[in-house]
């Protein structure tokens, strides 16, 4: 059974709420506003019994520090949003393990396993064709043929096309001049959190970003 670093969440998890709270520093809001109430009471103490100041301008002190309370809830309301956007994503991540999802690639990484994917084209294209590079720079290219504007699905079979285990670039050429995204679809072995955030292990395309998905519940 496919199974979640535990340990590698956690990490993940207080890493990624420390970085937030470093990003929101509510120290130094607090201690404006402490320094501020310090000046108005002094400005208050010793001012002159014969030129008092005006009220109005004790009004406009305490509007001012007012505004600075209220910037420092927002900063704290925020900082708490990112958090728990961050815990949110984490968990629906964890739970897409041994699910099967879609995702936008710059390489594959092939094995024994067919690698069913496909491309979205804008343009009608006379011919098409999906180009594999191996890490010593060796191109496999698999010719789609014709295709019209819209979705065009493509199979890599590592065996037929004579393809050695490894990880491979893939690109898409076309006499149109397009160049789309590759999108492959694949189960979900496993997830590691990382300070960017969620890292997908997909069958068939190595590890991607959580970000990178396109695609939930691709039948297979």
């Amino acid at each position: 059974m496919t199974t979640v670093n535990a340990a590698g969440q956690g990490g993940g998890a207080v890493s990624g709420e420390e970085n937030i709270k470093a990003a929101v520093n509510l120290s130094e809001a607090t201690q404006l506003e402490n320094s501020f109430i310090s000046l108005m009471v002094a400005q208050i103490q010793y001012q002159d019994p014969t030129n008092p100041v005006d009220s109005t301008e004790f009004l406009n002190q305490f509007s001012a520090m007012s505004q600075v309370k209220s910037m420092e809830n927002m900063a704290s309301l925020a900082q708490n949003n990112l958090i728990l956007t961050d815990n949110l994503q984490t968990l629906t991540a964890a739970g897409l393990v041994g699910q099967q999802v879609r995702v936008a690639v710059e390489s594959l990484q092939i094995g024994d396993a067919v690698v069913e994917g496909q491309i979205n084209l804008e343009h009608a294209a006379g011919a098409t064709t999906l180009v594999l590079t191996d890490a010593g720079g060796r191109k496999t290219k698999v010719q789609l043929g014709p295709q019209q504007p819209g979705l065009a699905e493509f199979r890599i079979d590592p065996q037929a096309l004579g393809l050695a285990p490894g990880s491979y670039a893939v690109a898409v050429e076309s006499d149109s001049g397009e160049s789309p995204k590759v999108e492959v679809s694949g189960l979900v072995d496993k997830v590691r959190v990382s300070a960017e955030g969620p890292v997908l292990e997909v069958q068939g395309a190595g590890s991607v970003p959580f970000y990178n998905i396109v695609e939930f519940g691709r039948s297979a």
